[in-house]
C-alpha cells in the first residue's frame, strides 16, 4: 500500500479519443482564422481555450507539475463542458463509454499516480447505473463525476436508484459545474460575458446542488451516500446563514433538517477546500470543520496554486476515506 503525503482531488484531463465522439457536440478543439484556440461544444466555442501540449492532454508533463508541487496521487475527472446531461440520451451513453475507456486507459499510464472517475449519461437513470458498474468494476474507474445541472433536480424521487447505486458500488459521487447550458453558451446570457460562468456561475450551481441536496431530503433517503461538491460548494459558506434561517420555519424542511437544523446536515456532504483566498478558505473550515473536506488544485487551470496550501497534508486521510484507498 502507497503511503501518499499529498492527494489532490480536483483535476481534470482532456481525453484526445473522445474528439469527434459526441456527432454534432463534437467536441472539437481547433484554432480559428485569427491563430486563436478554441474548444467546441455543439454550437458553443470556448476560447480562448487551449488544450493540447498542456498537462490536461499530456500525462508526462501532469506527472512533472504534480512533482514539482508535492502532490502524491492525483483523481481525474471529466472536462465539465463535455458532462453533456442534456443532449440525446442515445449520444450521451456512446460518449460515456469512449470516455471511461479512454480514462482507464490514460491512468493506467501512471498506476501509482493517477486515478480516475467516470462520467455519466445522467438523462438517463437506467443507463447511468449500468454505465457506473461497467466503469468501477470492469474498468476500476475509482468514482463518478457528473454536472450539478441534470434534466431535473438532485433532489428527484427518479434518481433514488442512481444514489442506491453509487452507495452498492461503494464509490463517491464528485458534482462539479458546467460553464456551459449543456451543448450550446450559458443558459443566461449574462454569464456568458467576462467569463461569468465561471466567476459566479460555477458558485451558483454548487450553491444550488448542496441545499437542494439537503432541502430535498436525498441525505434522508441516502445517509450512506458520499457526495462531494467542487470549491467548497461555491457561495454556500457565506449564504449559510439565509439558508439555516428560512429552513428552520418553512415547512419545505425536511425531516434531517427539523430535527438538526441546516448547518449540522450540511456536514453529511463532502467539500472539495479549492476556494479562492484565506477569507473564504477559514469561512469554508469554520462550517464545515476540517473532517468534511478534501484538497484539490484544478491542476493546469488558471486557478492552479503556485504552491500547496499549508493544510493540504491535513486533509491527505479524508481523501484516503472518501476515495476508498
Amino acid at each position: 500500500k502507497m503511503s501518499y503525503k499529498i492527494i489532490d482531488t480536483h483535476a481534470h484531463i482532456i481525453l484526445e479519443k473522445c474528439f469527434g465522439m459526441a456527432g454534432k457536440y463534437g467536441p472539437e478543439a481547433g484554432v480559428d482564422e485569427n491563430g486563436v484556440h478554441f474548444f467546441r461544444i455543439g454550437d458553443y466555442k470556448m476560447q480562448p481555450m487551449k488544450y493540447d501540449n498542456t498537462v490536461f492532454m499530456e500525462n508526462n508533463l501532469r506527472i512533472e507539475l504534480m512533482d514539482k508541487l508535492g502532490i502524491d496521487l492525483q483523481l481525474l475527472s471529466p472536462n465539465p463542458l463535455t458532462m453533456f446531461h442534456r443532449i440525446e440520451k442515445d449520444i450521451a451513453i456512446e460518449f460515456c463509454k469512449i470516455h471511461n475507456d479512454a480514462m482507464a486507459e490514460s491512468v493506467s499510464q501512471y498506476p501509482d499516480r493517477l486515478i480516475g472517475s467516470a462520467a455519466l449519461p445522467m438523462q438517463d437513470i437506467d443507463a447511468a447505473c449500468l454505465e457506473m458498474e461497467r466503469a468501477t468494476k470492469s474498468l476500476g474507474l475509482k468514482a463518478v463525476s457528473t454536472g450539478t445541472d441534470y434534466p431535473f433536480g438532485l433532489d428527484d424521487p427518479r434518481l433514488d436508484d442512481f444514489y442506491k447505486t453509487v452507495v452498492e458500488l461503494d464509490i463517491p459521487l464528485f458534482l462539479h459545474p458546467s460553464s456551459t447550458g449543456g451543448s450550446k453558451g450559458p443558459d443566461d446570457w449574462r454569464m456568458g460575458r467576462f467569463d461569468m460562468s465561471i466567476i459566479l456561475g460555477y458558485a451558483y450551481e454548487e450553491t444550488l446542488a448542496a441545499g437542494t441536496l439537503i432541502i430535498g431530503g436525498v441525505m434522508d433517503r441516502h445517509p450512506n451516500l458520499d457526495v462531494c461538491i467542487s470549491h467548497g460548494a461555491g457561495a454556500m459558506p457565506y449564504l449559510v446563514e439565509r439558508f439555516s434561517e428560512m429552513s428552520s420555519f418553512r415547512d419545505w424542511a425536511p425531516v434531517g433538517v427539523k430535527k438538526n437544523g441546516f448547518k449540522n446536515e450540511l456536514k453529511k456532504l463532502w467539500f472539495d477546500a479549492h476556494v479562492h483566498g484565506e477569507n473564504s478558505q477559514r469561512m469554508l473550515f469554520d462550517l464545515v470543520g476540517s473532517e468534511r473536506l478534501v484538497y484539490g488544485t484544478n491542476l493546469g487551470g488558471w486557478d492552479t496554486p503556485k504552491e500547496l496550501e499549508s493544510f493540504a497534508p491535513s486533509l491527505t486521510e479524508n481523501a484516503i476515506k472518501l476515495l476508498r484507498l
